[in-house]
């Protein structure tokens, strides 16, 4: 790819961003070097690594690779036998540990985990463990080696502590002894590699030794004892042997990464490479750029293509597309009009795909393959500014129209500009025309209204306008194909001020032709907004009758479904109630006959019962079938409390337990059973049947309200003693219980029923899954009978 058309259309600063997203100093170079390619196989296996390795940055996150650095110098030394410094060793040591993150990053997490592109280049890492861990252990940082890094290194450092020991404990001696009156301190200092003791200068002869240094002041001599002389040589001679030694081990280490050089020197390249691929993906990540697909037309359609170099906040998504009904775009408009951004976009986009780079534009769009891509621009908006004489633009051309062909695409920036508006425009259609012919897709901005009808009046050609609303003085940047530009130009000078006798003057000055092509360009930019306005309110209505037909419809069904479930509840419900009625009635009567009733009065009114229970459960059975009709309303304002009423959605009578809330909720009791119901499902209840009369004469008035008194209910004890009874008659006698403790409105009970086998715990418990007004029942607390009691909590 020529490097004009890379700095025209300011490729670099895309490697400069690029080289941002790099771990590693050799990423950023390998960045920084990114040129586009023309081979279709390498940019399709280029942009299928960055594919990978965005879906990869999705599912794992990030991988650090900063640990790779330029290793050449390392390889070079390693090749000639060399041997490396500790620091460089350890560089190579964490180098390598890192290449086993990045193997095991690369794994993939289940075995069914299809593989990808990547996976070869992470599965093919060696981290050199060994070598690696024989590395940290010897060397503990780049100025000390481990004492155990060989036996032969533990041992000389033995000798040297164990010769410094003997010399300080000898200079020791001697600064609390016989030389404690010559010294200027009673410290042992170094002097090179050498001990020495601070004497005062005027007793130097006093002190016999060899004399290493002084002080600035010349009073102070720094002397080595005689006495420890020898012990010094000795000192010095293991210090020698030390760093013979050191110098042993790191040849040592140098050694075994020299035997894996080919190893070494694959996983350096490996990891740059994945450092550059990952760059290319968080890239992409971070600018919402996809990988486009590259056809084999030659043409290519970006939709809601972006400058990447234009902040997301401020840049405006244009469509464009070249190559398929047409090979040729004119692309006209004022001045600022984003007519030059929209070439740059088309140019860059198209530079970045090729490069194996992701394209900020919208999904399904496409790209081609351009053997060369050629830039004529010279613009104020231009960082790499270029000459904008007609001279300078006609050399660029030249070179251009010799070197293109069918494979190449061609950007012209305001093309003719500079010379006689004429003949520039005459040699404008002409290059384009040439262009045209030899089949080359070609974008060019121009002003020139020829070139305008060129393209209106050509097959193959067509022309585009950038929209400007001479209303606000600003452009809109949205791309228009299809529809020619207008300059505005007289718009725009009335709307700065310019006045109405000047503009008038100037439209005297041009030609009919030209004006009316002018006029004829404004009508269409004014039916084309129209059209476009209108298309926009169709399809908002469109949008939204979907909308509300989908609001309605999933309405529709959740009113069906939750009709269907309140049913099945309510007939559920109603079942359960009217079984428990049924087993209170059993029971009354047994209570009342106990009390003295006559067995026949009981039974009549046990019959009248069951034969309105059995009328009630038909009725509800249709009702579960058949939605129930309209009904009539109760009064808000007329209901008390005590009040007789229909709950129509359950088929039951109940009285009125609370008044309605604002929501108008309130509570009805049907039997022993309180339900929360909205007054909407209340109708005015129908006069007593024959069998809640019977109810009422045997029990007493509050027997429809739910609230049975038997005799002994105002004195009912809150613990029920099962303990002795079979299974059998403890439920019996815990059934009775209960209902006595609920008619008396106890909030808890204790069963007690013993430890035992836990026969009968077991029973009572499921027992009391089964009663539906016990709301939660637990064993009793430590010290309330542990296991043997079941404290019930009423509803």
């Amino acid at each position: 790819m020529n490097d004009r058309a890379l700095r025209l259309l300011e490729f670099h600063r895309i490697r400069e961003i690029l080289a941002g997203y790099a771990d590693s100093a050799p990423g950023r170079e390998q960045c920084l070097a990114l040129v586009p390619s023309s081979d279709r196989a390498e940019i399709l296996r280029s942009q299928q690594f960055t594919g990978d390795a965005i879906a990869r940055y999705l599912k794992k996150s990030e991988v650090s690779f900063s640990a790779a650095f330029d290793a050449q110098p390392v390889f070079s030394a390693l090749r000639v036998g060399g041997s490396l410094e500790a620091g460089t060793l350890l560089t190579v040591a964490r180098f390598l540990r890192e290449i086993g993150r990045i193997r095991s990053y690369g794994e993939s997490d289940r075995e069914d985990e299809a593989d990808d592109s990547l996976t070869p280049y992470f599965s093919a890492l060696v981290p050199l463990r060994e070598i690696s861990d024989e590395i940290t252990r010897c060397i503990l940082s780049e100025d000390e080696i481990a004492d155990d890094a060989t036996p032969e290194l533990r041992q000389i450092r033995r000798a040297i502590d164990r010769i410094g020991a003997q010399i300080r404990k000898e200079l020791s001696r001697l600064t609390t002894g016989s030389l404690r009156s010559y010294l200027q301190d009673g410290v042992i200092t170094m002097r090179g590699d050498r001990y020495c003791l601070p004497v005062r200068a005027e007793y130097k002869n006093q002190v016999g030794g060899i004399v290493h240094d002084a002080s600035a002041t010349g009073q102070t001599l720094f002397i080595e004892p005689a006495s420890v002389v020898e012990l010094n040589n000795e000192l010095r001679a293991e210090h020698l042997k030390e760093q013979e030694e050191v110098e042993r081990v790191l040849a040592l280490l140098s050694g075994r990464l020299a035997e894996r050089l080919d190893d070494l020197s694959f996983d350096m390249e490996t990891a740059v490479f994945l450092d550059f691929t990952f760059a290319k993906a968080k890239y992409a990540l971070e600018s919402g750029a996809m990988i486009p697909h590259f056809n084999e037309r030659s043409a290519f359609l970006l939709r809601g293509a972006r400058h990447p170099l234009i902040p997301k906040k401020e840049v405006v998504p244009i469509d464009v597309y070249l190559g398929d009904a047409f090979d040729l775009l004119v692309i006209t408009g004022p001045n600022t009009g984003g007519k030059t951004v929209t070439l740059k976009t088309v140019g860059l986009l198209a530079l970045m795909g090729q490069a194996g780079l992701a394209i900020p534009a919208g999904d399904r769009s496409e790209l081609a393959v351009f053997r060369e891509i050629f830039a004529d621009i010279g613009d104020e908006q231009s960082i790499e500014q270029s000459l904008s004489t007609f001279s300078s633009h006609m050399t660029n051309v030249v070179e251009i129209l010799s070197a293109a062909d069918g494979e190449c695409l061609c950007l012209f920036d305001e093309l003719g500009a500079g010379t006689d508006p004429t003949e520039g425009a005459a040699l404008a259609v002409a290059i384009l025309d040439d262009l045209h012919r030899r089949g080359i897709r070609t974008m060019a901005t121009t002003h020139y209204s020829e070139c305008k009808v060129y393209a209106m009046t050509t097959n193959g050609v067509v022309n585009a306008a950038c929209e400007f609303d001479v209303d606000t003085l600003r452009p809109t940047y949205r791309l228009q194909i299809g529809v020619p530009g207008s300059s505005n130009a007289f718009a725009i000078a009335g709307k700065l001020g310019l006045s109405a006798e000047i503009i008038d003057a100037a439209r005297e000055r041009i030609s009919e032709n030209a004006e009316s092509f002018d006029r004829l360009l404004s009508d269409l930019e004014t039916s084309r907004k129209r059209a476009s306005e209108q298309e926009e309110a169709a399809r908002s209505a469109r949008t939204e009758a979907d909308r509300l037909r989908g609001t309605i419809e999933k309405q529709h069904k959740k009113l069906e479904e939750q009709k269907e479930k309140i049913l099945e509840a309510a007939e559920r419900e109603a079942q359960e109630i009217l079984a428990r009625a049924k087993q209170v009635a059993d029971e009354t009567i047994r209570e009342m006959n106990r009390s003295g009733a006559t067995v026949r009065e009981l039974e009549q009114a046990r019959s009248r019962v069951g034969g309105e229970l059995s009328g009630r459960k038909k009725q509800l059975e249709e009702r579960a079938k058949k939605p129930e009709a309209s009904h009539p309303k109760v009064n808000p304002a007329r209901l008390r409390v005590g009040d007789l009423v229909r709950v129509v959605s359950m088929g039951l009578t109940g009285t009125v337990s609370t008044l309605p809330d604002k929501k108008g909720d309130l509570t009805v009791t049907c039997g022993i059973m309180k339900s929360k119901v909205n007054i909407s499902d209340l109708a005015p209840a129908k006069e007593e049947s024959d069998g809640k009369k019977a109810i009422r004469s045997l029990y007493g008035r509050d027997a429809v309200k739910g609230k049975v008194d038997l005799s002994r209910g105002m004195n009912i004890s809150t613990e029920c003693h099962l303990i002795g009874l079979t299974v059998d008659d403890a439920i019996s006698r815990l059934d009775q219980y209960l209902d006595e403790a609920y008619m008396a409105h106890l909030k808890t009970a204790r069963i007690v029923h013993g430890k035992g086998t836990g026969a009968l715990r077991n029973a009572v418990q499921a027992h009391l899954e089964q009663v539906p007004y016990v709301r939660d029942y637990q064993d009793g607390a430590y010290g309330e009978g542990d296991t043997g009691v079941t404290v019930v909590k009423f509803m």
